[in-house]
């Protein structure tokens, strides 16, 4: 790795610290502006609005919520850049530890969910491309602009109405048989728990449970990757060298599908990593859908009960997962075509 490239690897690190730093601040002000005085601050700290009057006082001095704003945000920043994000009184538990263990929840879905959507998008983009201007072509495009364009709540809603209640193939709403005993708590992860333990009947019940979740981040992002594929591949397919490889005796299907779809994968990479940010953000939606007790599941709860430590550990570490694929995907990019890096 030449100097020149680590070079442009610190500038975008500094770059997303500077933005998280940004947020941070924002976010924590905004939230302290709602609240009037220290007293109804100390109140959402609390996510109870009957806590005492005792109860109050002490969260107020723990949290030093009677300082200036600027030095409750430095203490914060400290305290985010140490792991610490806060005690969620609802719970009774550290916020961190909560989202360890939704977030591993989350995590599971989307991931298979966007490695799901690169390999339908790899294929329905190169065979859209190898079929320009015919009946395959429109018909890939009609659909992948159809899930595109449909708002989240409305996909998953559909997929839980017709697969779910109409066809009753796949459980409608939770993450596993509730009759079912989970495994150790080992790997975090519910599915990778259950293999582990080998126990497949409680496996089986995660996956079904899972398919439906999985399928809707799918279909969200399918489409985009779809059309980078196709458009590029039509690039690439217009282009002399690869109109020399056909020359050469090559077979066109192996030449599309190995040769321009090879070169096509190299700017989708980028897209790939950002996929993953915007799921995450989805992922809220579709968990509370499908009764999915995940990331967004614990989102969602700490709006509806005003659980501010929850509101915004959630809210940051939603905000840490966007910078960071913004950052790979900046650094993929960087490496992989060197005419960024002296930008």
């Amino acid at each position: 790795m030449d100097s020149r490239t680590i070079a442009f690897i610190i500038r975008r690190v500094i770059y997303a610290i500077f933005t998280l730093l940004i947020l941070i601040v924002f976010i924590f002000t905004l939230i302290h502006i709602i609240a009037p005085n220290p007293l109804a601050l100390a109140r959402l700290y609390a996510g109870n609005p009957h806590a005492s009057q005792s109860e109050l006082i002490g969260i107020e001095e723990k949290y030093g919520l009677k300082l200036p704003i600027y030095d409750q945000v430095i203490n914060y920043i400290k305290d985010v850049f140490t792991g610490n994000l806060g005690y969620d009184y609802l719970h009774d538990q550290p916020v961190l530890k909560l989202i360890s263990e939704y977030l591993p929840i989350t995590l599971e879905f989307v991931l298979t969910g966007i490695v799901l959507s690169v390999i339908i998008g790899l294929f329905t983009g190169a065979y859209a491309a190898a079929r320009r201007r015919k009946p395959a072509d429109y018909t890939i495009k009609g659909i992948y602009l159809a899930t595109w364009s449909m708002p989240t709540f409305l996909l998953a809603a559909v997929l839980q109405l017709y697969i779910a209640y109409d066809l009753k193939l796949l459980p409608a709403t939770g993450m596993v048989d509730p009759t079912l005993k989970p495994p150790p708590n080992v790997l975090a992860f519910p599915l990778l728990n259950a293999i582990y333990a080998h126990d497949w009947i409680y496996a089986s019940s995660v996956i079904h449970h899972m398919i439906l979740p999985t399928l809707s981040v799918a279909l969200l992002s399918f489409g985009v990757i779809t059309r980078l594929t196709r458009s590029t591949m039509l690039d690439i397919m217009d282009m002399d060298y690869f109109r020399l490889t056909i020359m050469k005796g090559i077979p066109r299907r192996h030449a599309v599908y190995h040769v321009a779809l090879r070169n096509a994968a190299i700017p989708l990479v980028t897209y790939i990593v950002l996929a993953f940010a915007y799921a995450m953000g989805g992922a809220v939606v579709i968990e509370d859908i499908f009764s999915y007790h995940g990331m967004g599941y614990y989102i969602v709860q700490a709006v509806y009960n005003l659980d501010y430590p929850g509101i915004l550990g959630t809210t940051i570490i939603i905000a840490v997962a966007v910078i960071v694929a913004n950052l790979v995907a900046d650094i993929l990019y960087g490496i992989l075509d060197p005419r960024v890096r002296l930008e």
